[in-house]
């Protein structure tokens, strides 16, 4: 009984994302006006049944995508210094780059890459003040390869954290995604546990570090949004 309780409680805090609202209701409708018509104009049923089946599937791959888990960060109760990771996914890259476009100067950045069949909600990794968001038009390289980093469409959101360290985020579009979403404004407060944002279909998320920052994952990592300490930072 106590375990069916605590399946029921984990259902409630799965809920549909409100970006994919209006592509699961539309495509639903589209879908069931084919299967009307499939179902109609055929003697035979064979491609009414055959249709349901393949697109029912790709309309519940679709239906999963867009699931938006309701989670809170209970790791520690002092998140002064600790940056959790924005994304549900898998680390693909730590390493120490030149990041010339904000700081001049050397940071780690730490990568997720998230597959189609991640959340592809984004959480604010740190409690802290946002300095600047900014969208940039690009290509749609595989969200895997160094040059999408650069050179894809991505959004960028500098933040402040509270113990006084400026981190960026960079959501990044893939082969795939062809829309971000950011939440993130200028002059805003952030909180773990906060939306900063939405990417649909296939994408990547950095996170640029000051150097001397203790990372807690490891390549190859799997990572939960809102869950998963990917590192901590000098307390200032």
């Amino acid at each position: 009984m106590g375990q069916r309780i605590q399946k029921l409680k984990r259902i409630k805090k799965i809920r549909i994302h409100r970006e994919g609202t209006d592509t699961l209701v539309y495509s639903a409708f589209i879908l069931i006006a084919i299967a009307v018509v499939l179902w109609q104009a055929f003697d035979t049923k064979l491609p009414f049944w055959i249709f349901t089946v393949v697109f029912g599937i790709v309309w519940a791959v679709v239906l999963n995508f867009f699931r938006c888990p309701i989670r809170k960060f209970t790791e520690c109760d002092d998140t002064l210094g600790v940056v959790v990771a924005p994304a549900d996914g898998k680390i693909v890259v730590i390493e120490e780059v030149d990041e010339n476009d904000y700081f001049h100067e050397r940071r780690i950045m730490v990568s997720i890459f998230m597959s189609l069949f991640n959340v592809h909600a984004n959480w604010f990794p740190v409690d802290g003040h946002v300095i600047s968001a900014k969208h940039f038009d690009g290509n749609y390289h595989k969200a895997w390869l160094p040059k999408a980093a650069s050179e894809n469409e991505h959004a960028d959101i500098i933040i402040e954290a509270t113990n006084g360290e400026k981190i960026l985020c960079r959501q990044i579009a893939g082969a795939v995604a062809r829309r971000i979403v950011t939440y993130a404004c200028p002059d805003d407060d952030c909180y773990i546990d906060e939306h900063l944002g939405f990417i649909k279909f296939g994408s990547r998320v950095d996170v640029f570090l000051p150097l001397g920052t203790e990372i807690c994952v490891k390549l190859g990592q799997s990572t939960t949004g809102d869950q998963t300490v990917i590192a901590k930072m000098r307390k200032g």
